[in-house]
């Protein structure tokens, strides 16, 4: 993406933006294809929106369910109005002053709407992820027995970190991103319309809960550690009891020899 500006282009390496070759009437029709894999589409009907992503099925990596990605997507009115000098989000619609919207407008609007559906995508994966650890608090809460092997933890700790990991190192989530540092108007921008996805509430609510599920899985690894020595001190006496048994037995031989 370009930044439009004769003196001073710049190239992001992070989003793909496609202009419809044929437009059917005088407003443009705009996608834009972001690195962590959403897509934001302008302008673009619903039987064209299925078939673009049907045809990115083909490059995906590590996809998410299709159930989770339908229920994920953000759908945002937009229009335009001529009482207004810059674009803006009003009354939850943002708000172009001209059918000529400047790309990099356009870009921070999607830039936005495709983090809130990012993260929308985590918040729902760190739902699944606790639904699967609720049995085992219900067994810990009522001092059962717990079924699971070290190496289902080892498999719950690394699901959390990964989690952790896209969530505060390979997003946006945290902070602004570079981008945007020497363009104040589209930074302000871009701060408001994370305002308006609540992106910094959602973030912080999203880290509470893993550092729970943090604890209860290091709660689970030492409880499992502490019964894999147990099982091994056992051991440890059996066999010192079968020597025993061994030399008493030779003992008893050779007084009776």
């Amino acid at each position: 993406m370009n930044d439009g500006d004769d003196n001073n282009k710049t190239e992001s390496s992070d989003v793909l933006r496609a202009t419809a070759k044929y437009q059917f009437d005088t407003e443009p029709r705009d996608i834009y294809f972001f690195r962590e894999g959403s897509v934001v589409l302008w302008n673009i009907s619903d039987l064209e929106c299925t078939n673009i992503l049907n045809f990115l099925k083909k490059f995906e990596e590590n996809s998410y369910p299709e159930t989770l990605v339908s229920d994920e997507c953000e759908t945002m009115k937009y229009t335009y109005s001529d009482q207004i000098k810059k674009a803006c989000l009003q009354d939850e619609v943002i708000l172009f002053n001209d059918l000529d919207v400047p790309d990099l407008e356009k870009y921070t609007f999607s830039n936005a709407v495709g983090l809130s559906v990012k993260l929308g995508v985590l918040e729902a994966s760190l739902d699944l992820y606790i639904d699967s650890v609720r049995s085992v608090t219900e067994d810990l809460r009522q001092g059962k027995h717990i079924n699971m092997s070290r190496e289902e933890v080892l498999r719950k700790i690394g699901e959390l970190f990964a989690l952790r990991h896209m969530i505060n190192l390979s997003s946006d989530l945290l902070d602004t991103p570079d981008f945007y540092w020497d363009r104040q108007d589209l930074e302000n921008l871009y701060h408001k319309m994370c305002l308006y996805f609540s992106i910094a509430k959602r973030t912080r609510v999203m880290n509470e809960k893993l550092n729970h599920c943090m604890e209860l899985v290091e709660l689970l690894s030492s409880h499992l550690n502490d019964r894999h020595h147990i099982r091994l001190e056992w051991m440890i006496i059996i066999l010192i009891m079968v020597e025993v048994l061994f030399e008493i037995v030779h003992y008893a031989e050779r007084i009776l020899g």
